[in-house]
């Protein structure tokens, strides 16, 4: 049978031994998921938090036509959007805080010599429609099969080619535009 559907039967009965497994098995895919929307490593726990609770109270509502990652990844994109639009919000009113400024963070699967070319690479997919960012990175950052990121995304492979191509298009735009000599 399959491990995470049991830990999850078992979390939708309050087992929280099951609970800690669960999340052993899929903090770090949720993590490196949530700093690649949010781009701040504090933001980015605060976000897996969240799913993990969200993932605690929700799942007797589990269905199991889906896989548990899938349905774990879908609670993480759309907890990571939420996270960033209430940020965005709250940085309007907020004087201390500039909306306009832009992360700057490590992500961790990136190699020590890439990382500012990482970097600057992160702020132009955090500029990204929410759909193109989502086939983005879990396509390319989190390397996840095609069918699976249209699973996860709820549409057809073909809406997520077609998501990938327009998002691979304004990264070189925007990025020939801010590096003219560095992009061909």
């Amino acid at each position: 049978m399959n491990k995470p559907r049991v830990l999850l039967k078992a979390i939708a009965e309050g087992d929280q031994v099951a609970f800690r497994a669960l999340y052993d098995l899929y903090s770090k895919q949720v993590y490196n998921t949530a700093l690649s929307y949010a781009q701040r490593p504090e933001d980015a726990r605060e976000i897996t938090q969240d799913v993990f609770t969200n993932v605690f109270r929700k799942a007797d509502t589990f269905r199991s036509e889906a896989k548990v990652s899938t349905w774990i990844y879908r609670i993480t994109i759309n907890t990571s959007l939420n996270f960033l639009k209430r940020k965005n919000r709250f940085s309007l009113f907020s004087m201390s805080e500039q909306h306009h400024d832009q992360p700057d963070f490590d992500h961790p699967g990136v190699l020590l010599e890439n990382k500012e070319a990482a970097r600057t690479l992160f702020r132009t997919i955090n500029n990204l429609a929410d759909q193109q960012k989502t086939a983005f990175i879990l396509s390319y950052v989190d390397d996840l099969p095609r069918q699976e990121v249209a699973d996860i995304m709820g549409v057809s492979l073909k809406a997520v080619e077609s998501l990938l191509q327009r998002a691979k298009k304004n990264l070189r735009t925007k990025l020939a535009s801010e590096y003219p000599n560095r992009i061909k």
